[in-house]
């Protein structure tokens, strides 16, 4: 996992990134919060520690443009400030945690900690067709390139059923067993949703397997 820690006090940050060094196995560092984003969008941490009040642009400002292209990464804000608006505005962010200054070394590792589980739990959650391209299962969400892809009740519930299968091919009477429960399969509705599907996938990752039905292949 890749960590970004964003700090404008120089004997601060060079402390702070010493412990970082011991725990993630990828560090970054900024001294404000434009250099910040910046590195953000080159090297996608997963994990973001912050202080909110910078020189050039305020920690917040920073936190708000990261959440406007990635809802997932996981923020831990450090502040001086107990400031009724700057928690108000925090909120609104998903942050894992606000601590505010002097920062206690175990508060800190147990918000890492935190940072960790949920990361963990949402790539159990998250299927991939390819780097760009997810299903979020818990939520039923078909997502490329952070964007949702809208999906009608039959696509949906055919790529779950491919998902749910995703070692081996499902053959066309489990489709229809599955899709037209109430109704019969025809073969051109059949080949109108796989072509419809498609097209809101990465290429090849649905596989119709001849004479037998259809698999999906995943992002390895």
């Amino acid at each position: 996992m890749k960590l970004l820690y964003v700090e404008d006090e120089a004997d601060i940050r060079k402390y702070a990134m010493s412990y970082f060094n011991r725990l993630f196995t990828k560090t970054y560092e900024a001294s404000n919060a434009l250099d910040a984003f910046e590195i953000f969008k080159k090297q996608k941490p997963e994990i973001i520690v912050t202080d909110i009040k910078m020189s050039k642009s305020s920690g917040l400002e920073f936190i708000k443009k990261v959440r406007q292209i990635d809802n997932k990464c996981q923020i831990i804000v450090l502040s001086a400030f107990l400031d009724t608006k700057y928690l108000l505005d925090a909120i609104s962010l998903n942050l894992v945690k606000y601590l505010t200054k002097p920062i206690k070394h175990d508060e800190l590792y147990l918000a890492l900690c935190d940072c960790v589980k949920n990361i963990i739990n949402q790539s159990q959650k998250l299927i991939y067709f390819s780097k760009n391209s997810y299903f979020d299962c818990i939520n039923k969400n078909l997502f490329f390139e952070q964007k949702e892809v809208k999906l009608t009740p039959k696509e949906l519930s055919f790529l779950e059923l491919l998902i749910d299968n995703k070692n081996r091919t499902i053959n066309y009477h489990e489709i229809e067993n599955h899709i037209w429960y109430d109704s019969v399969m025809s073969e051109n509705a059949l080949r109108i949703l796989v072509k419809k599907l498609r097209k809101k996938l990465p290429n090849n990752t649905l596989e119709n397997v001849a004479r037998t039905g259809y698999k999906i292949n995943l992002y390895k």
